[in-house]
């Protein structure tokens, strides 16, 4: 293998936990991949918990089957990335004092509801710029404090979860600022933890330790990590976090230039200098999470995506088998725009338990299954020329260009039509983990090869493919707006 310099990232998601080997240029040189799920707590078996040392012992799994392929001198430093939200109480000694509870449980639902007796809904959002949302931190941390309260006294510190397997890796304690922004316990406007929001659940800020930023060196790899994982002893620990926040940064975009991951959810998010949380943010479900870099937020929205359009394939396409994708595109690339009349209403999906369902309209005798797929796409579309417009006025910027990466980047059809219903060229990159390419980048900084992440950032090639508003833009203007 040529010699290179690598950055290793373990990355623990909702479904898979990974650990990749990148080189300078982007490339993944290894990895590897276990399954992940929750586990019923212990404590309370109807309420849902991750179990961290099953993740770890996959974590190190993955590190020594990625490590092995590897030139160990050529490592120049590793880092966590994870979902945002969750993580746990643990004592002084490292004790975890209570199961990491997962953004999937329904305990702190109620806790949400009931938040006005602590702050005014509308005062915490626009103190933390963060949607209600019942998986956000602050609502364990409460149910904590109401339920168990014994543990939060003897805590010596809350981790949030790339902090709890960094701690593994290195034996410091120390939170990253981008979990700390998934939160609702920060001040997105001083990009800190909000001495407002901590008073009114009566919470000292020392159970959160000072943040550290993205690229920080927060440790170094320790004896019985390196054995456990097979990474080199005394390599830098570097401080990344919310894996939402480096798949943006990762993925090339600029500042104003809106990212679309489109997955089962499509979120759609921009680095803009700005942003605003008053009550017009609010009713359109704008979030805004803290960049890796300071002085940038992270304004989105996101909502079902190709979870519709896999009900569609289920229910409409059930005979296509591994065609299925290529079989309704190519299908209903036949159908003129605007699908003959029929009409997917833009929140065709929501969560289970949301009100009022989908609809669609517009159906006749003689509609097929074809025009029903061509109008999920537009519907989508519309949906994302909405969260664009709401983006553009939380952020006051105008759109170039939307950046579109994830699984949905690759139905060309729903890129084109993109294009002609947001009136703004698509732009689709070549890279798939952005995530751990965004965190790859930080550990590059931390570990001198550029002067900071942007740099780093320029170090790597990407290449895209654009698609420009075509000819059917003027009928979607007449059919839309």
């Amino acid at each position: 293998m040529p010699n290179k310099k690598i950055s290793i990232v373990f990355d623990c998601g909702a479904t898979n936990v990974k650990v990749h080997a990148i080189n300078e240029k982007g490339e993944i040189l290894s990895s590897r991949s276990y399954p992940n799920n929750t586990r019923p707590d212990p404590y309370y078996p109807e309420y849902r918990i991750w179990d961290v040392d099953e993740i770890w012992d996959k974590m190190c799994q993955a590190s020594i089957e990625v490590v092995a392929e590897l030139e160990k001198d050529n490592i120049i430093g590793v880092s966590v990335t994870t979902f945002g939200v969750d993580g746990a109480l643990f004592s002084k000694e490292g004790e975890i004092l209570y199961p990491m509870i997962s953004w999937q449980c329904e305990r702190t639902t109620p806790v949400m509801q009931g938040i006005g007796k602590y702050i005014n809904v509308e005062e915490l959002y626009h103190e933390s710029a963060l949607l209600p949302f019942n998986f956000n931190t602050i609502n364990k941390i409460v149910w904590f404090k109401e339920n168990k309260p014994e543990l939060i006294e003897k805590a010596h510190m809350w981790l949030f979860a790339p902090s709890i397997f960094a701690w593994m890796l290195s034996g410091e304690m120390k939170n990253d600022i981008t979990m700390a922004g998934t939160s609702m316990l920060t001040s997105a406007s001083i990009r800190n933890l909000s001495p407002l929001i901590l008073k009114s659940i009566g919470v000292d800020k020392d159970l959160f330790g000072g943040l550290a930023e993205p690229g920080e060196i927060i440790g170094v790899v320790n004896v019985e990590a390196a054995k456990l994982t097979g990474l080199p002893e005394g390599i830098p620990v570097v401080a990344s976090g919310h894996d939402t926040q480096f798949a943006v940064f990762g993925s090339g975009a600029g500042v104003n230039q809106p990212v679309l991951s489109s997955g089962t959810w499509e979120i759609l998010m921009v680095r803009s200098r700005r942003y605003r949380s008053g009550k017009e943010q609010l009713d359109n479900s704008i979030s805004t999470e803290l960049d890796p870099v300071p002085g940038l937020y992270n304004i989105g929205n996101q909502w079902i995506a190709s979870g519709m359009l896999e009900w569609a394939g289920r229910n409409m396409f059930p005979e296509c088998g591994d065609e299925l994708h290529e079989k309704m595109i190519a299908l209903a690339g036949e159908v003129p725009p605007g699908s003959n009349g029929i009409r997917v209403v833009p929140r065709f999906f929501e969560e289970t338990g949301g009100s009022g369902g989908g609809q669609i309209t517009g159906l006749r005798m003689e509609s097929t299954r074809e025009e029903i797929y061509r109008a999920m796409l537009e519907s989508l579309s519309l949906r994302l020329r909405e969260g664009m417009i709401a983006l553009e006025k939380a952020g006051g910027f105008i759109t170039d260009t939307i950046l579109c990466v994830g699984g949905g980047s690759k139905n060309s059809l729903w890129n084109q039509i993109r294009a002609d219903i947001t009136f703004v060229p698509v732009t689709v990159i070549d890279k798939k983990e952005t995530t751990v390419l965004g965190a790859a980048m930080f550990i590059m900084y931390a570990a001198g090869l550029a002067s900071s992440p942007e740099e780093a950032r320029e170090m790597i090639p990407f290449k895209s493919e654009v698609f420009e508003p075509g000819s059917d833009m003027r009928i979607y203007k007449e059919l839309f707006f």
